[in-house]
């Protein structure tokens, strides 16, 4: 129904084109807790670069921003989109989830539906977040009302918009499933899953294969690369039977791949299970930055160009391409990998970054010099036009980890070419 009030808790990569989609036919309260967020979206800025201002212009008459928390109170349905990252030694860091919810609670109006959208384990909104919003509230489940809606928002990728999915919904009973699937039906496609854990178990495991499958293509290239083959011809010449998946190795980092698997590991801990393929995989893809490290290090030292004196281009720094988003980032462990070699003269070229505060340098294109290694680490749109092997030295070392390049493009000029 047009007249319900939908707030979204949460405006970032997730909660903001959310709610954008939502304003479509409800009205909409935008409720984050960062001030100079909720001012930047009050302007119609994104600084995710995620959002154009059209996007916020066409909903203006029905979405509102606000950092009081206040506001929650008005809404018949309140969505929350917060992160579930981990803390040192992988736990699951339910920090966000619990103070969100706490801040949720003490504004709840009776009736209300909480959905999360945040990934998490099984079990996690009923048995974690249930309890801290009927404390905060001084409400029971049955005067107010849980769903689930994991979120499948791929930050950067303009052809899987959340427009263009399918939704999972669930709720705490078939009623409020049943309300979940109209309002997100405005969205996009909805499917409608029995349970909350199963939407939750459905969500976890979508990236958890992911990681999985990533792994494993982690662990043939450097498998390969240690028997002097091309792991790149092998994929393109497995990839001619009908049945191979092909993936690609390369540095997984963000916030969801690498760090949803540790949230189901721990479950899987709790109830009695170890799960050696799901940390395996993880272990395997966090090796792939020092083994990245040691072989620019190999190659130098073959090159006869000494460690202490040599200049590394990191060209991108960002978890993937076309996102302004450092969140374990791997490059980052490269960096520090590499100074562990005594390898300190390291510049990084990343022009998708805003933030002034950051341990990357982002020099403009004109300005690079030129370098002994450069290390192609993420395929941003941006560098299209950099015409990356005029930056290298006499007999350089081109590290193309995301395989942009050709190997006899590079050769045939007299560089060396690596890669993953």
């Amino acid at each position: 129904m047009a007249e319900r009030v939908i707030c979204v808790a949460g405006l970032g990569y997730v909660g903001l084109p959310l709610a954008l989609k939502f304003a479509r036919k409800y009205k909409v309260i935008g409720f984050d807790i960062k001030k100079e967020r909720v001012e930047e979206l009050k302007r119609g800025y994104d600084r995710n670069l995620d959002i154009e201002k059209k996007e916020f212009e066409d909903v203006s008459g029905n979405i509102e921003f606000s950092s009081d928390e206040k506001v929650i109170s008005g809404a018949d349905i309140v969505v929350i989109a917060v992160p579930t990252p981990v803390l040192k030694g992988n736990r699951a860091d339910l920090s966000y989830l619990e103070s969100s919810s706490r801040t949720v609670g003490r504004n709840l109006k009776k009736g209300a539906i909480v959905v999360y959208e945040s990934t998490t384990y099984p079990g996690c909104t009923e048995d974690f977040c249930l309890p801290i919003l009927e404390k905060e509230s001084g409400m029971k489940l049955g005067e107010f009302f849980l769903g689930y809606s994991p979120e499948r928002v791929n930050p950067g990728d303009k052809e899987h918009t959340i427009d263009r999915i399918y939704k999972v919904v669930a709720g705490c009973n078939d009623s409020v499933a049943d309300t979940l699937v109209e309002i997100y039906s405005v969205v996009t496609n909805v499917y409608k899953a029995p349970s909350i854990r199963i939407a939750e178990a459905a969500k976890v495991i979508e990236n958890t294969q992911r990681d999985v499958n990533i792994a494993l293509f982690n662990e043939l290239a450097m498998l390969f690369d240690r028997m002097g083959l091309d792991s790149e011809e092998i994929f393109k010449a497995a990839a001619t039977k009908w049945n191979f998946l092909r993936f690609y190795p390369g540095f997984v980092g963000g916030h969801c791949i690498p760090v949803d698997p540790y949230y189901l590991a721990e479950k899987a801990v709790e109830v009695g299970y170890y799960p050696n393929l799901i940390l395996a995989g993880r272990g395997v893809s966090e090796s792939v930055a020092p083994f990245v490290a040691k072989k620019i290090v190999k190659l130098l030292v073959e090159t006869g160009k000494p460690l202490k004196t040599a200049k590394v281009l990191m060209l991108g720094a960002t978890y993937k391409e076309n996102v302004p988003d450092l969140r374990d980032s791997k490059v980052e462990i490269l960096i520090n990998e590499l100074k562990d070699f005594g390898i300190t003269g390291v510049t990084v070229h990343e022009p998708m970054l805003f933030c002034k505060d950051t341990v990357f340098s982002a020099p403009n294109t004109k300005a690079l010099d030129k370098y002994d290694v450069i290390v192609y680490a993420v395929n941003h749109k941006k560098f299209k036009d950099l015409d990356v092997l005029s930056h290298l030295r006499d007999k350089g070392i081109l590290i193309d980890i995301k395989r942009k390049f050709k190997r006899e493009d590079v050769e045939s000029r007299g560089f060396v070419y690596w890669g993953l």
